[in-house]
């Protein structure tokens, strides 16, 4: 029978969200989320890489594996937890049950529930895929003197489905999904070439400019996360993301299928520069 979409699960409204998030260690964050706290992650836990998540049940997880594979712009895995792990290298000593601040579970490709903590959905036969996040390189971004919207409104990032088709793998098939970025005109390629340094965390950007070009026909209401002001003198700048596995899990239906909440990610334990390039 499927499930109700509920509420988190976890009462966040007793965690106090602290006064500088960006000087947290990732265990400290995660303490947080696990305690119930479900914020964006935006500017969290400065120098660690996030992360976005997708579990699936072991039979599915070679189709996932394959469509990473032959999607690595918006599918970077960075580790993959074995059946019925719940703990990894990339976040020693948590839980991926409780330690992202926000879920999305699918049933049939249906969304059936936004907990903050996924044990009641647990089984033993679980498959966890860890995948890059382009958060990681917005304090590259910010270094370099690019100011990053959603930050500075105190949004979520704005997430939209393309007319872009991925390459299908198995039963997995569906849209790229991109995040944007307003940019000054003056710095889009500064941007493209700081992020281009991060390919395990999507890399340069796949599109700049014209939204309708790729689909997209109103940057104000996007499908995941929330819209931000574009300034003036601004380009929407458009990068791959890792909410791509959600969307084709949507099209594909499989039974089950769980993912973080766009823009709740998992804060990983590895650096930003462990995936910085020369």
């Amino acid at each position: 029978m499927r499930h109700q979409v509920t509420s988190p699960t976890k009462p966040s409204a007793a965690v106090v969200v602290p006064p500088d998030t960006a000087s947290l260690s990732p265990a400290e964050a995660r303490a947080l989320f696990r305690a119930g706290l479900a914020v964006p992650t935006a500017g969290w836990s400065a120098g660690y890489a996030q992360a976005n998540l997708i579990i699936v049940p072991k039979a599915q997880a070679f189709d996932v594996l394959l469509f990473a594979q032959r999607n690595p712009k918006p599918c970077p895995i960075l580790g993959v937890l074995d059946a019925g792990e719940t703990a990894g290298p990339l976040l020693a000593g948590g839980d991926i049950r409780t330690d992202v601040p926000k879920y999305t579970v699918y049933e049939d490709g249906v969304k059936v529930a936004e907990p903050t903590d996924i044990t009641p959905y647990w089984r033993d036969d679980l498959v966890t895929f860890i995948v890059g996040c382009s958060f990681t390189f917005e304090a590259a971004l910010q270094e370099a003197g690019i100011r990053v919207a959603h930050i500075d409104q105190g949004v979520n990032v704005p997430m939209y489905r393309t007319s872009v088709r991925c390459e299908p793998a198995g039963a997995m098939a569906g849209p790229l999904v991109v995040s944007m970025r307003p940019i000054p005109a003056s710095q889009v390629a500064d941007a493209a070439r700081v992020t281009s340094r991060y390919p395990a965390v999507h890399g340069a950007p796949v599109h700049v400019g014209n939204p309708a070009e790729i689909g997209i026909e109103d940057l104000g209401r996007p499908d995941f996360g929330d819209p931000v002001e574009v300034p003036e003198g601004c380009i929407p700048v458009f990068w791959a993301c890792g909410v791509t596995p959600q969307a084709a899990v949507m099209e594909s239906r499989p039974a089950l299928a769980i993912g973080h909440a766009p823009g709740h990610m998992l804060i990983t334990d590895a650096k930003d520069s462990a995936y910085l390039v020369p």
